[in-house]
């Protein structure tokens, strides 16, 4: 599989990053890490004129915490910096959990927070070569008028499967994202769309600068809990991400679960807040929270598992991360 032609535009700043999209527009793409974007190029899922590479920008790799502005990860700082960022584990647990969890050492090293938030939905029948994709007639994602996922349907069902989005859903993250006209905040919540083809709320002359938790989510307990096929390398076929406050009497003050790759965006689970705060760990309250996540979840047939076996260890890795975040503490009481 060989790569389309196109030329590679490196900018001194953000504001000739943006400038260069806002020109390029729909022939252009953004390349950092290029972990995501150069396997897509190979399929030729994208062939754009322009590539706009943002990792040369210093200013964009940066990690800073305060106990006034909370944590600031700008977009091209590698998952590998973040797990080796030495107080993250402590103040973040969540979300140093699911980075940790994110393909193996080599794509970390190269993969890039921005990039991992922005990355294409996946499907059985999309992430495929040209000539594979050919033999099918296409899909509704790319060069195709149906849905093999669900037939006669006319809406995606390409999965978000992404690790550490989830975890910042938990944290109640915003992202900063530049344009020519400045600087704009947007919850994570609302930056995904729950559309496998229009999946992010990222126009094509913008470009994602930062990831921001508020200072109250540092200290919190979490974890996440990931299925996929091979430990090392792959994309979740499912994923829970849990994050908690709980007091010296175990009742918990606050709580945010959030899921992956079982719908065409991550999710969070609104029912676990009203279900959890104000209690005390009890199975029965695992299992009722657990339930909510698999009337959130939505697994269709878009990777290498069926629909029910998702769907069944979304319930299993929910009861499971809330007894380990509450019983065991990971992150700070």
């Amino acid at each position: 599989m060989t790569l389309p032609a196109f030329r590679v535009l490196q900018p001194r700043t953000v504001e000739d990053a943006v400038r260069m999209l806002d020109e390029h527009r729909s022939d252009a793409m953004v390349i950092a890490g290029g972990t995501d974007v150069i396997p897509n190029l190979q399929m030729r899922l994208f062939t754009p004129r322009v590539l706009v590479d943002v990792k040369p920008l210093r200013e964009l790799a940066v990690i800073e915490f305060s106990a006034r502005q909370g944590l600031h990860i700008g977009a091209t700082a590698t998952l590998t910096h973040i797990l080796e960022t030495p107080w993250m584990r402590d103040k973040f647990a969540v979300l140093a959990s699911a980075i940790g969890t994110v393909a193996g050492p080599l794509q970390r090293n190269m993969g890039t927070i921005g990039g991992n938030l922005c990355l294409e939905t996946r499907c059985r029948w999309y992430n495929q070569s040209h000539f594979w994709r050919q033999s099918l007639g296409g899909c509704l994602k790319k060069d195709g008028d149906i849905c093999h996922v669900a037939p006669g349907g006319k809406f995606c069902w390409a999965a978000w499967s992404g690790d550490s989005a989830p975890a910042f859903l938990a944290l109640d993250a915003e992202l900063e994202i530049a344009s020519l006209s400045g600087t704009r905040r947007v919850p994570l919540r609302e930056f995904y769309k729950n559309d496998g083809m229009d999946r992010i709320a990222l126009a094509r002359n913008e470009l994602l600068t930062a990831v921001h938790v508020p200072a109250h989510m540092a200290g919190r307990r979490g974890v996440y809990q990931k299925l996929r096929v091979r430990d090392s390398i792959d994309y979740p076929l499912a994923g829970v991400a849990v994050a908690m406050e709980v007091d010296s009497a175990g009742i918990c003050k606050d709580a945010r679960v959030a899921l992956s790759a079982v719908n065409p965006a991550p999710m969070l689970v609104t029912q676990a807040g009203e279900s959890l705060i104000g209690r005390k760990w009890s199975l029965e309250l695992a299992e009722r929270v657990a339930h909510a996540a698999i009337q959130t979840g939505k697994p269709l047939t878009t990777s290498g598992s069926t629909p029910v076996y998702r769907r069944d260890m979304v319930r299993v890795f929910t009861r499971r991360a809330l007894e380990e975040t509450w019983k065991n503490g990971h992150g700070s009481a």
